[in-house]
């Protein structure tokens, strides 16, 4: 892994690539921020409640969830245009984890702000409208799909276990989610997740320095270490989608922990993982 973007993010999440920009969006949650990096030109934009995760509408515009609501963000000046509530009626929870479905739709995590065990709930936004998937979560993670749109895959990180669900051919859940990886054996936290074109999960560990690819049966492929102790959300992007880019976090580390690895809460890249899909356009 080498450093991709520099900046440090209290919380960062939410890795996106534009497959028509060619450009990596994500999130600095607590900050209130959303960050990209076009070029060698840095950018961000700043916003007045969190936002954690979007997906791409068009070439100007992305689908950004914030703490109680979906919108349109137009990034030539950042204006954004409201599309949907997301629990506005609950001042204790926030957007998380999202990422858009196979099918033009958008799962969205909600969670306490400090965690509050089953606040939270899973969410898809289709065709102008949002509806509840899964309750309770206490944090929601690990929204991807297969590629051949057979299945959903997610996590509540407080359990410590990666979820399976069949999907019907409208993208919406067929089935009852079953265990597909647990990971409270080895004491893992299963944050944010990609799915590569083999099928191969990618899912980032919180407090483990490190990204894993599972196969779709659920056994370990291989890891790739990250010089971040809280690694948050990968996305696959760049030339022919060979590049895996991850998110970290400082939040939370003490002085110690900085100095030992300066990198807390950057952004990475590496190429040495597999071929990833464009992520696809949600259709409003």
């Amino acid at each position: 892994m080498k450093v991709f973007d520099d900046r440090r993010c209290t919380l960062g999440e939410g890795a996106l690539w534009h497959p028509r920009r060619k450009q990596l969006f994500w999130f600095d949650i607590v900050e209130k921020r959303l960050m990209s990096q076009c070029g060698d030109k840095q950018l961000s934009w700043a916003f007045d409640d969190p936002v954690s995760a979007a997906a791409w509408i068009d070439d100007e515009a992305l689908l950004m969830a914030s703490a109680h609501g979906l919108w349109s963000v137009d990034l030539r000046d950042g204006s954004r245009a409201h599309l949907c509530n997301l629990e506005h009626d609950n001042p204790l929870t926030r957007s998380n984890d999202g990422r858009a479905d196979p099918f033009g739709g958008f799962w969205i995590g909600t969670m306490g702000y400090n965690a509050e065990p089953g606040a939270g709930a899973i969410y898809r936004y289709y065709k102008g409208k949002v509806r509840k998937l899964f309750s309770p979560i206490t944090i929601s993670n690990s929204i991807c799909f297969a590629p051949d749109r057979s299945a959903a895959y997610f996590s509540d990180t407080a359990i410590q276990k990666l979820m399976r669900v069949a999907l019907n051919t409208d993208g919406w859940p067929d089935a009852t989610p079953e265990v597909l990886i647990d990971f409270s054996e080895d004491g893992l936290n299963p944050d944010g997740a990609v799915t590569a074109a083999d099928g191969t999960i990618w899912i980032a560990q919180w407090g483990s320095s490190r990204v894993v690819g599972y196969r779709p049966d659920g056994s370990r492929l291989r890891t790739l270490s990250v010089p971040a102790d809280q690694v948050t959300c990968p996305a696959f992007g760049g030339d022919n989608y060979e590049t895996l880019f991850v998110t970290s976090a400082s939040k939370g580390l003490d002085a110690g922990s900085l100095k030992a690895f300066p990198t807390q809460g950057m952004t990475f890249s590496t190429a040495d993982a597999t071929k990833g899909l464009p992520e696809p356009r949600v259709i409003l």
